[in-house]
C-alpha cells in the first residue's frame, strides 16, 4: 500500500526525533495535520504565521532538533517570512514548510492570480537551503538534504515548498532512515588537536570558558560543566549563552556586564570558545576588553562550521566538529591531569555574589512613583522559580535584566543577533511546548514588545501552559524615546512616534484571552504576585507601570545600566 506525500514528510521527520508542527492549516496541511495529530503529534496553531516560526524558534533551542514550521500558500508564506531571517541569524534549525499552487497555475502568464506569489525565489536569501517537491519521488532527498543543511556547520533555516497536486501523490518507499545513514551526526574533532588544546590548557596560569549560546540548544551543559571543573576556571557568559549551567551557576559571570568578568577577561591567557560565534557582541574576541591585559592569550574554538575558523579573529587550535562530542573528547584528555581551581575563583564568586545583592538593596524611588526599571526586574527575577524557563523580550528591559537579573535560570530564549521585538511570546510558548508544559516559564516583557503578538496569549491559555508574563509599561518605545534625546537633546523634539496610549490595560486584555490579570504598580508588590501567580498554576499577565524617564536612562539618556558598554556592540562602537 502507498503512502501518501504528507505521510512520508512526517516519516522522515520522525527519524530526526521531531513531533511538532507549528503553524496555520490550510488545504495544502489539513491532511498533514491531520496525519500529525493521530500520531500523537503536538499540533499548534497560532494568531500569525511570523508568531508561529518564532514559537518553532523556542522549540528548537529546548530541543536541541530543528523545528517545523508550515504556512500557507501566499500571504501565510510571506508573513512568516520574517521569522525565517530571525532564524538564519539566530542560528536556529528551522524546517519552513510552504504549500503553493498547482504548477500549471504558476506558470501561466497571467494577471490577478489569488493567493498567489513566486515563494521559493523570494525567500532563499533568508534561509540555508530552499527547494521545492515539484515530483513526489524527489520527497526523500529533498527533506533529508534539508535535514542535512540545518543541522550541519552554522545551523540555521532551510524552506521547502510542494504544488498543491503533489501532496495527495502516493509513494512506494521503505520505512525511513535513521539519521545516520544520509548526514553526519555529531562529529568530532581531529584527536591531534584535540591533544594540542590540552596541551595549551594545562600550561596556561589562567584559562576561561567563553560559552555561546549553542551549549544550551544543543542540550550539552552538563558535558561543558564536566570541561569547567577540570579546567577548575570561571565561565564567561556570551550574551547570547546567558543560561546558566546546572551546578557551576556560582562560576559563570557576564562578559562585559560585570566587574568580575572584567577582571577574567583581562588575566586570561587561554580562551576555550564553545558554542559561540566570537560575534560583535564580544567584539570579536579582539576589541574592547580583550585589548587589555594578556592580549597574547592563546585561543581555542570549539566550533562546527570549518568556514568560522579565523574569521573574526586568529585562532590557535580549531576544535571542527559537534561540541556535544568535542567537549567530551577534551574532557578525556584532561582527566589524568586536571587542573586545581583558580586562587581567584572564589573570591571572583563572592564579589558578583555582593554586586547583585547591592543591586537588589539600592534606593529604587522614582520621582513619579512608578516602578523602578532595575526593580521591576529585581522583584520579578528573584521570585522565578529555579528550575524555570526565562523567556525576555524589549529594549531597554533587556539592557537593564543583564544588570539587575537576581536568578540563574537553566534555560534562557531571547532574540539576541537580530535584535528583534516581539519574538518573547512565540519563544516563550515554543519553550514551555518542547517542554511538554511541566516548568513553570517566566517571560519578562515590555509593552511595545509585548503587543505584537497578544493574541497569542489564546494559545497559552489553550495548552494550558504554566506562564507567568511579567510586562513593563512605560507607554512608549522605550529604547527609541532615548535615541531622540541622544540625538537632538531633552525636550528638542516632541519625539514623533515613540509614544503611544496610556489607557492600555494588559491585565484587562489578558482575562480577556481566558488569562489570569494582575495590575501591581508597587514595586515592592512585585515579587508576592509573582509567587502567587505560579503557585495558581494558571496562565497570568501582570502589568506593571514603570518610570517612563528612568527607563530610557534619564532626561540626558545617561543612567541606563551598561547602555555605554551595550553601545560597544555596534560597528566596534561607531554605530
Amino acid at each position: 500500500m502507498g503512502v501518501k506525500v504528507y505521510e512520508r514528510i512526517l516519516d522522515l521527520l520522525e527519524a530526526e526525533g521531531i513531533n511538532t508542527v507549528f503553524g496555520i492549516p490550510d488545504p495544502n496541511f489539513v491532511h498533514l495535520f491531520v496525519a500529525a495529530e493521530k500520531r500523537g503529534w503536538n499540533v499548534v496553531t497560532p494568531h500569525h504565521e511570523l508568531s508561529a516560526g518564532f514559537m518553532a524558534e523556542g522549540y528548537a533551542r529546548m530541543t536541541g532538533k530543528p523545528a517545523l514550521c508550515i504556512a500557507t500558500l501566499g500571504p501565510g508564506v510571506a508573513l512568516a517570512s520574517g521569522s525565517m531571517m530571525t532564524s538564519l541569524v539566530e542560528n536556529t534549525p528551522v524546517i519552513y514548510l510552504g504549500g503553493q499552487r498547482a504548477r500549471i497555475t504558476e506558470q501561466r502568464v497571467r494577471r490577478g492570480r489569488i493567493q498567489f506569489i513566486q515563494q521559493e525565489a523570494l525567500f532563499e536569501n533568508s534561509v540555508k537551503w530552499s527547494a521545492s517537491i515539484e515530483y513526489a519521488d524527489q520527497t526523500d532527498e529533498i527533506i533529508r538534504h534539508a535535514l542535512r543543511v540545518c543541522q550541519s556547520g552554522t545551523p540555521g533555516p532551510v524552506y521547502i515548498e510542494y504544488p498543491s497536486h503533489i501532496i495527495q501523490q502516493e509513494l512506494d518507499v521503505p520505512p525511513a532512515l535513521p539519521p545516520s545513514s544520509y548526514r553526519l551526526v555529531e562529529p568530532g574533532a581531529d584527536g591531534n588537536m584535540v591533544a594540542k588544546a590540552a596541551e595549551l590548557i594545562r600550561n596556561a596560569e589562567c584559562p576561561v570558558l567563553l560559552v555561546g549560546h549553542a551549549v544550551q540548544c544543543t542540550r550539552a551543559g552538563q558535558k561543558v560543566r564536566e570541561l569547567a571543573e577540570l579546567m577548575g576556571c570561571p565561565i564567561l557568559q556570551t550574551s547570547g549563552g546567558n543560561a546558566f549551567i546546572e551546578g557551576v551557576e556560582d562560576r559563570s559571570f557576564p562578559y562585559l556586564f560585570s566587574e568580575v568578568g572584567d577582571d577574567i577577561v583581562a588575566k586570561s591567557d587561554v580562551v576555550v570558545a564553545i558554542g559561540t560565534e566570537i560575534g560583535e557582541p564580544v567584539h570579536y574576541g579582539r576589541g574592547y576588553l580583550w585589548a587589555n591585559g594578556r592580549t597574547d592569550r592563546k585561543w581555542i574554538y570549539v566550533e562546527l562550521d570549518p568556514e568560522a575558523i579565523g574569521q573574526n579573529r586568529p585562532i590557535d587550535v580549531p576544535l571542527v566538529g559537534d561540541l556535544r562530542t568535542v567537549v567530551p573528547q577534551l574532557c578525556a584528555a584532561l582527566k589524568g591531569s586536571p587542573r586545581k581551581e583558580h586562587p581567584d575563583l572564589q573570591r571572583w564568586i563572592k564579589e558578583d555574589k555582593e554586586r547583585l545583592q547591592s543591586l537588589a538593596k539600592q534606593d529604587f524611588k522614582t520621582p513619579s512613583g512608578r516602578v523602578h526599571t532595575g526593580q521591576w526586574v529585581v522583584e520579578a527575577t528573584k521570585a522565578m522559580p529555579k528550575n524555570a524557563i526565562h523567556a525576555r523580550d524589549g529594549g531597554c528591559t533587556v539592557v537593564f535584566t543583564w544588570t539587575y537579573l537576581q536568578s540563574k535560570p537553566h534555560d534562557v530564549v531571547w532574540n539576541q543577533n537580530f535584535g528583534c521585538l516581539g519574538t518573547g511570546l512565540g519563544y516563550a510558548i515554543g519553550a514551555s511546548i518542547a517542554d511538554g508544559g511541566k516548568r513553570p516559564v517566566l517571560l519578562t516583557t515590555s509593552d511595545s514588545s509585548f503587543l505584537y503578538h497578544i493574541g497569542d496569549l489564546e494559545v497559552v491559555q489553550r495548552f494550558k501552559l504554566p506562564m507567568v508574563i511579567v510586562v513593563a509599561v512605560d507607554n512608549a518605545w522605550g529604547l527609541e524615546v532615548g535615541v531622540y534625546k541622544r540625538t537632538f537633546g531633552h525636550g528638542n523634539t516632541t519625539e514623533p512616534g515613540v509614544h503611544w496610549s496610556k489607557d492600555v490595560r494588559f491585565d484587562q486584555i489578558a482575562k480577556g484571552l481566558g488569562c489570569e490579570g494582575v495590575y501591581v504598580d508597587k514595586g515592592e508588590d512585585l515579587g508576592a504576585a509573582v509567587t502567587a501567580a505560579f503557585a495558581s498554576g494558571k496562565p497570568t499577565v501582570i502589568h506593571v507601570p514603570i518610570d517612563p524617564v528612568i527607563n530610557h536612562g534619564g532626561n540626558q539618556n545617561l543612567d541606563t545600566p551598561n547602555y555605554a558598554r551595550f553601545r560597544t556592540w555596534y560597528a566596534e562602537g561607531q554605530q
